[in-house]
């Protein structure tokens, strides 16, 4: 009997119509999306989130290998759309919910003057943190932006590389490099201890894309997250943290 109380208890989320929805996110994502995640539930009696924060190429890699998601949303198109070949997502239902924008940062204290990415060639810039290439948005906006200038291949020696763009403010914020490049929403989380040098150009628009997954067993759901996403209450919290429009 105790067994049998035990077993209706362990399904009693189930039998009472409880959803829970795994939304993989881009790690620039995380504090905005956890605001945003009891109001969505508070909307969707029964509703419970679920997010797997990390670089949006490392999101899609588990999504190609078979990880329960139902929601993924990324950092650029590029990943997007890899997902898209792969058949990983529903592509119908492909929406873009964000804009950001790539900005230098420095430490608050102690950092030698940067102002310019011509200021990053100085010798007493010693490291630059980047996110991966392969897998993290930013090292890609970075690397477009770096090209532009003619620096990329040139500063290679200096380059640090970050498994996401946390990493990267964290390496920063705590003066284990000179310089480094985030989103301007991560640089806006810890004012006291980074400094924005400049807004950086010659980059893709950073966009965010949000889809279905294909394999979601709450497909249902995962649309009215993603209309949730679109809809004016997602779109002041985005805001608040410093996301814009797409």
């Amino acid at each position: 009997m105790k067994r049998l109380l035990l077993a209706l208890c362990a399904t009693w989320p189930l039998l009472a119509g409880a959803q829970q929805l795994t939304v993989s996110a881009a790690a620039s994502l995380t504090d905005a999306f956890k605001e945003i995640a009891p109001r969505f539930e508070a909307a969707r009696p029964g509703a419970t989130l679920r997010f797997n924060f990390a670089a949006s190429g490392v999101l899609q890699q588990q999504i190609a290998q078979g990880a329960p998601v139902d929601v993924f949303a990324s950092a650029d198109q590029d990943t997007m759309n890899r997902a898209g070949e792969q058949r990983l997502i529903a592509t119908p239902t492909r929406r873009d919910f964000a804009a950001n924008s790539l900005v230098l940062i420095t430490p608050a204290q102690g950092a030698p003057a940067v102002a310019t990415l011509a200021d990053l060639d100085k010798a007493d810039v010693k490291r630059i943190a980047v996110g991966k290439v392969a897998s993290v948005p930013v090292g890609r906006y970075t690397q477009q932006a770096l090209e532009a200038t003619q620096q990329w291949a040139r500063l290679q020696p200096k380059l640090v590389f970050a498994d996401n763009v946390r990493q990267v403010l964290d390496y920063v914020s705590r003066g284990e490099v000179e310089a480094g490049f985030v989103y301007r929403t991560d640089a806006q989380l810890l004012k006291d201890k980074v400094r924005i040098a400049m807004t950086v150009g010659g980059h893709a628009p950073v966009t965010y894309p949000a889809a279905v997954v294909a394999d979601s067993r709450q497909a249902a759901l995962a649309r009215d997250f993603l209309a949730f996403l679109g809809a004016a209450e997602a779109q002041a919290i985005l805001a608040k943290y410093g996301f814009g429009k797409p």
